[in-house]
C-alpha cells in the first residue's frame, strides 16, 4: 500500500448531470480532507474546486466566496457567531445560492439536511454524541497544531506542499506564476508556525534550508517543538489503542470523530518524514487513514459504543485540548475586561491579546483565539445538557482531570 502519496478527494457527478454542490478547498487543508470524507460518507456528490474547475468557473466561485465573506453572509450552520473567523478553505458552495463553511457545522448540516444512509455523523445517543463532539473539536483545534508542525518542521526538507498547491490553483493564478506561488506559500506557512503554536528554540536550523524556510523562534515565547512532538506521538498511541480493537473510533461505523481525526492526521500522509514516522509508531492508524483517503472505509454500518479502548485517546485530549481551551477562554475574558477587541492572527501579528499557559508540564505563549472560545462554550453547553445517566457513562472513560465547566 502506498502511504506517502496524497489523493485528490473523490470527485463525483450526480445521477442527472453535474453535482449540485462544490467544495472549494485543497488537499493540503485538513479541514478540506475532513469535509470531503463527510460528503463521501453521506453520498453527497460534489465538484472539487479549484483543481477540477475551469478558469471561469473558479473565478466565479472565488467571487461568490469573497462576496459572502465581505458581507458576512457565508453560513456557519445553523447560524454565524460573532466569535467566528472565516477560513481560507474549505467552503461548500450550493451552486448559485449559498456559501457554507466550518467542517463541524457542516457535519450537523449534513445530519439535518442530507442524512447519511448509514446513520448520523453526530450519533443519536447523547453520550456518544458528546464524545464525538469532543474528539472532533480536539483534532480540529489542537490537532491542527500538531500536524502543521510535523509538515513544516519534521518534513520541512522533504515536503512538496507548495508545488502541490500551485498545481491545484493552476486555473486561478496567472499563467507562469506557479513556481513563485509555491515558494510564497511555503514561506507563508513557515512564518505562521508560531501563530499555530510551533515555536522553535533559539538558534534552530535545518541543514540545507534557506533562512525563510527554517521554522522560526520568537522573542519571549517558550519553544514548543518538544511539546508538539510528544502530543503527536501520544495522539497516535491513543488512536492505535482504539483502532486495534474496533474499526472506527466509536465502534463499527464512521462518525464525525473519524472525519476529524482523518482530516488532521491524514494531512501528514503526504509529508514524507512524518508519514514514515507515523508508519513506525502507529501502523494500524496509518493504514486506517489510507483506507479512508482511498474511499475504502466509508460505506460502513454497524453499532456504536463507548469503548474502554478510548481511554488513552481521551486521556491525551484531556491533557492538551481541554486545558488549552480553558486557558484560552480565561485569557479572552481578561482581555475583554481590559478593553481588547482584536484577536486571532491579526492580534498575534501586532503582539496583542497574548497570554502565557502550560500544557504537558511545559510553558507556552499563544494569542487569544475567539473562535476557540465559541468551540469551548458549545462543548460545555453540550456537557451541561447531557442527561445524568449519560454523563455518568461518559465520565467512566474520561480522566478525572477532564472538566467541562
Amino acid at each position: 500500500m502506498e502511504f506517502s502519496a496524497a489523493r485528490n478527494p473523490v470527485r463525483k457527478t450526480g445521477p442527472l448531470g453535474p453535482p449540485e454542490h462544490a467544495i472549494w478547498g485543497s488537499e493540503l487543508s485538513p479541514f478540506a480532507l475532513k469535509l470531503c470524507a463527510l460528503c463521501d460518507f453521506a453520498g453527497i456528490p460534489y465538484a472539487w474546486l479549484p483543481a477540477d474547475g475551469s478558469r471561469l468557473r473558479n473565478y466565479r466561485a472565488l467571487l461568490m466566496i469573497n462576496r459572502a465573506k465581505r458581507r458576512r453572509t457565508a453560513i456557519r450552520y445553523p447560524q454565524l457567531s460573532d466569535l467566528d473567523e472565516y477560513p481560507m478553505v474549505p467552503f461548500l458552495i450550493e451552486e448559485g445560492r449559498r456559501i457554507y463553511y466550518d467542517s463541524s457545522a457542516l457535519a450537523r448540516w449534513i445530519d439535518d439536511c442530507r442524512p447519511p444512509p448509514a446513520g448520523r455523523l453526530f450519533p443519536e445517543e447523547p453520550g456518544l454524541a458528546f464524545v464525538a463532539q469532543l474528539i472532533d473539536e480536539a483534532f480540529d483545534e489542537f490537532g491542527l497544531y500538531m500536524v502543521h508542525h510535523k509538515r513544516w518542521v519534521l518534513s520541512a526538507a522533504s515536503n512538496d506542499a507548495g508545488e502541490r498547491l500551485a498545481r491545484e490553483f493552476a486555473r486561478v493564478i496567472l499563467p507562469g506564476m506557479g513556481a513563485a506561488f509555491a515558494k510564497n506559500f511555503a514561506r507563508r506557512q513557515v512564518r505562521r508556525l508560531p501563530y499555530l503554536f510551533s515555536v522553535a528554540p533559539a538558534g534552530f536550523s535545518i541543514p540545507g534550508l534557506t533562512g525563510d524556510l527554517v521554522p522560526p523562534s520568537r522573542a519571549e515565547f517558550p519553544e514548543t517543538h518538544g511539546l508538539l512532538d510528544e502530543a503527536w506521538e501520544s495522539h497516535l498511541a491513543g488512536m492505535e489503542a482504539v483502532l486495534t480493537s474496533q474499526p472506527f473510533l466509536l465502534g463499527e461505523r464512521f462518525t464525525v470523530a473519524d472525519a476529524a481525526a482523518y482530516g488532521q492526521l491524514g494531512m501528514n500522509l503526504a509529508d514524507p518524514a512524518a508519514a514514515e514516522l507515523m508508519r513506525e509508531r502507529a501502523p494500524v492508524t496509518q493504514q486506517w487513514l489510507c483506507r479512508i483517503r482511498d474511499g475504502e472505509a466509508l460505506e460502513s454500518t454497524g453499532a456504536l459504543q463507548l469503548s474502554d479502548a478510548l481511554r488513552p485517546l481521551l486521556g491525551i485530549i484531556a491533557a492538551t485540548f481541554v486545558p488549552l481551551m480553558q486557558q484560552n477562554a480565561r485569557a479572552y475574558q481578561l482581555a475583554r475586561e481590559r478593553g481588547e477587541s482584536l484577536f486571532n492572527e491579526s492580534a498575534f501579528d501586532r503582539g496583542r491579546a497574548c497570554y502565557d499557559g502550560e500544557l504537558l508540564g511545559r510553558p507556552f505563549r499563544s494569542v487569544v483565539k475567539s473562535f476557540q472560545v465559541r468551540v469551548w462554550r458549545e462543548l460545555c453547553d453540550a456537557w451541561e445538557a447531557l442527561p445524568e445517566d449519560d454523563r455518568v457513562r461518559v465520565s467512566r472513560i474520561l480522566p478525572d482531570r477532564a472538566s467541562f465547566e
